[in-house]
């Protein structure tokens, strides 16, 4: 029982959170890195730089009030599974080790992506998942992942992630963010996008490329680059662009769960904050979604782990 750090390094964003487990308060601070206008993205050397830069000053804002800490847990990898690997996880690792090191703690890792769907639970007070002992599925669907998992509480896990089904091309943030440059948003673009498809009075009739549990979204992009060469709206074209996306995610859901059986579905990821797309998964399955704050990238999820595995010891 404690305050307990978590910190991830994500690509695009830096983030630091502390979780007290008596209260079940959380303290989050976090902070874009930041993409020069009409750039999609940055190089992994530019993000460690960024990173390195940031981090120092969110961990002195988190830490203003001196908590004492019971544990300690960084992000090491986009996902927990071979091959899954980036650079400005690092910054976030070596932070952490340490802070670790200088307060006696042993620091624990986990992935991005279970950090995701622990402060998607968190924030819509569905924790209790993880002691029932009943599956759920959930999805993280964000600029580097478009992934519908199979999970269920774990004792040594906290929660055990299996994929079901993903995107086989492009992902679902990155279609947002494409469009979005292309029309002259700031990246990352989601906000703004919901904001010019709001404006639409379209209504499309869409028939989204899911084969099994599992999508394909390249034709998003064409379908979208073609719209705005013939003339049509950046409002329409938006608008199309996330009813595509939504019509996608729901069709998955659907497959999941008439392989599986009706369960709870978490939503979890920056994509998963648009409400357009939220609000009709809410009319058609037993969802649930994070708070905008935690759905783009957080580091909530990360302490909370912390704070499970800190019941181990």
């Amino acid at each position: 029982m404690g305050v307990y750090l978590g910190i991830d390094t994500s690509n695009y964003r830096t983030s630091c959170a502390l979780y007290d487990s008596v209260t079940g308060e959380v303290k989050s601070c976090r902070q874009l890195l930041p993409v020069k206008k009409g750039e999609r993205g940055l190089r992994q050397s530019d993000a460690v730089f960024h990173h390195t830069k940031q981090l120092p000053a969110l961990m002195e804002e988190l830490f203003s009030d001196k908590p004492l800490l019971s544990g300690c847990a960084y992000s090491y990898a986009p996902r927990e599974v071979e091959g899954s690997y980036m650079p400005c996880f690092l910054v976030g690792e070596n932070v952490c080790r340490a802070v670790s090191a200088a307060v006696g703690l042993k620091p624990v890792r986990t992935s991005h992506q279970k950090g995701h769907v622990l402060a998607a639970l968190y924030s819509c007070k569905k924790l209790g998942l993880l002691d029932s002992g009943e599956p759920f599925l959930a999805f993280h669907v964000s600029g580097g992942t478009t992934d519908m998992l199979l999970c269920r509480g774990d004792k040594e896990k906290v929660v055990s992630l299996t994929e079901a089904g993903h995107s086989d091309d492009l992902k679902a943030g990155q279609c947002i963010d494409r469009l979005g440059v292309r029309l002259g948003l700031d990246f990352p673009c989601g906000e703004e996008l919901e904001e010019l498809a709001r404006k639409s009075g379209r209504d499309f009739k869409i028939r989204p490329s899911v084969k099994g549990l599992g999508c394909s979204l390249s034709g998003v992009e064409n379908k979208c680059v073609q719209m705005l060469e013939k003339g049509e709206s950046p409002e329409d074209t938006a608008k199309f662009c996330l009813d595509y996306i939504c019509e996608t995610i729901s069709a998955m859901t659907k497959a999941g769960l008439e392989k599986y059986g009706e369960m709870p579905v978490i939503y979890a990821g920056g994509v998963m904050a648009d409400k357009l797309i939220a609000d009709k998964l809410s009319e058609r399955f037993d969802a649930y979604f994070a708070a905008p704050e935690y759905s783009g990238d957080n580091a909530v999820g990360i302490a909370l782990y912390a704070a499970m595995k800190g019941k181990e010891q």
